[in-house]
């Protein structure tokens, strides 16, 4: 071989090298995230909020991250497990709804309180903003991508509820400690579940009825389940209930730089509002299946919402008790929260 060609050929061997070099390198520096998640895949947040999220991050991770999605508890376990299943790295990601783990998360309950949230693209803003800056310390075990609200929430019953004193023994559905025990105080006997079990028990007559909103009745088939619905007069609906997409804090710190701003540019305030919107148009969506299928709509006017907002204020009373005796200013709290509320939804 000649002086020349051998050159030439120990230049190709080095170009080689360095090529896989940095094919290793970039084989190193990109990632699967495993995000789990409680409900099927055609529910909105799944299908509308947690997959277009996912493609982009892997867009502007130039396919560096890869997101794989786990829908319906398929990595197993159960709702109220999804927080410390994110928090210990059993999934790297995961969303759920904070009131399945009652007293956990005392700080952000207060957006659960009766008459509190109204549209969730608002009152998910307010309530990013408002976990931010006084529940941060709930969230230190993971990194916080999105915290959100549903949009209003009302009956879905097989009895009409036309009135307070129809609601009267009447066995619902709670989501949340704080829910349950406004269900109480209204009357109904309340029976707590995850969301995933409605459907059964609803089929089977466990419940009368169920608090949900609007958007999430079409994956549970409530409409043809029950056929009415009550809903109340004001902004506010009757509850709401918050949510969290979290991610494990270890699967974050070891991303590099660059992927992390990825993460970081695809969390906050901004992320929890793309939440709100996909939850506020699915509440469309399934109130006009309700109307289309012939379902009775009950729209309680202003003097009897009030009436409920009487004799739901015991709830915040409670709450605001409690918090006290564990050294926290609840009252202090609901004032920031409305006070976000406001401000977002101007």
């Amino acid at each position: 071989m000649t002086p020349i060609n051998r050159r030439s050929a120990l230049a190709a061997l080095g170009a080689s090298v360095a090529t896989l070099a940095t094919g290793g390198a970039a084989a190193q520096s990109s990632v699967t995230l495993r995000l789990h998640q409680f409900l099927p895949p055609q529910a909105p947040i799944p299908a509308k909020a947690l997959v277009p999220w996912a493609k982009k991050v892997e867009a502007e991770s130039g396919g560096r991250i890869k997101v794989q999605l786990f829908h319906a508890m398929a990595m197993g376990g159960t709702p109220p497990q999804l927080f410390d299943q994110a928090r210990d790295g059993v999934a790297d990601m995961t969303w759920t709804v904070l009131g399945y783990t009652p007293g956990r998360f005392n700080k952000a309950e207060v957006f659960e309180l009766p008459f509190m949230g109204g549209l969730s693209e608002q009152s998910s803003r307010a309530f990013h903003a408002y976990v931010e800056q006084f529940a941060a310390d709930e969230f230190r075990s993971v990194k916080l991508i999105a915290a959100h609200t549903h949009g209003p929430g009302l009956f879905h019953t097989k009895a009409p509820v036309t009135g307070l004193e129809s609601l009267r023994g009447m066995k619902i559905r709670g989501g949340s400690r704080i829910i349950n025990n406004m269900l109480g105080k209204l009357g109904a006997t309340p029976v707590g579940m995850p969301v995933p079990a409605v459907t059964e028990a609803l089929s089977k007559g466990v419940i009368d009825g169920t608090t949900i909103p609007w958007e999430v009745t079409p994956s549970l088939k409530i409409t043809e389940l029950v056929k009415n619905h009550t809903t109340f007069a004001g902004k506010e609906g009757l509850f709401t209930q918050t949510f969290a997409f979290t991610m494990n804090r270890a699967a974050y710190d070891k991303l590099p730089a660059d992927l992390k701003q990825v993460i970081d540019n695809n969390s906050g305030v901004e992320t929890a509002a793309m939440f709100g919107r996909v939850m506020d148009e699915a509440d469309k969506v399934g109130r006009d299946i309700a109307v289309k299928a012939g379902n009775h709509i009950v729209a309680l006017d202003a003097a009897e919402t009030q009436r409920w907002r009487r004799t739901a204020a015991a709830v915040e009373s409670d709450w605001v008790k409690e918090m006290k005796g564990k050294n926290i200013d609840g009252a202090q709290l609901v004032s920031q929260a409305r006070a976000l509320i406001a401000k977002y939804s101007k």
